[in-house]
């Protein structure tokens, strides 16, 4: 991801072996990443077992907030794509109980269905 990118806020693809590692002790037996995002310091992680909030907070990001969100309570999503002049994509998911989405965005060089087709075999399988 490009330093430009990151300040935007923009998400991008992530190495999973990187992203395992870092969440080392977080992770179950059984547990593995399938596939993971980086918006600037944070992560946005799906394992085969959930969905991972990884958030770096302060200036040097030594506090971090995991927020773990099993695939039962995810309870629907939105994806919006990139279009000519927006060049950001969107993903949306609701969790049970809150009416607030989770909104992520990602660059346009991730495709936005391959995320949301990951999402959607949790969700729906």
């Amino acid at each position: 991801m490009g330093l430009f990118d990151g300040m935007m806020g923009n998400a991008s693809e992530v190495d999973i072996k990187d992203v395992e590692k870092e969440l080392t002790e977080l992770l179950s037996g059984a547990e593995r990443v399938e596939h993971a995002y980086k918006l600037i310091r944070d992560l946005f992680v799906f394992t085969n077992k959930r969905l991972i909030l990884v958030d770096k907070q302060g200036m040097t990001g030594k506090k971090i907030e995991y927020h773990s969100i099993p695939y039962k309570n995810i309870t629907h999503f939105a994806v919006e794509t990139a279009g000519t002049f927006d060049l950001d994509a969107e993903l949306k998911v609701w969790i049970s109980g809150s009416d607030a989405p989770i909104q992520k965005t990602f660059n346009k060089q991730l495709n936005i269905y391959k995320v949301q087709s990951v999402l959607a075999e949790y969700v729906t399988g």
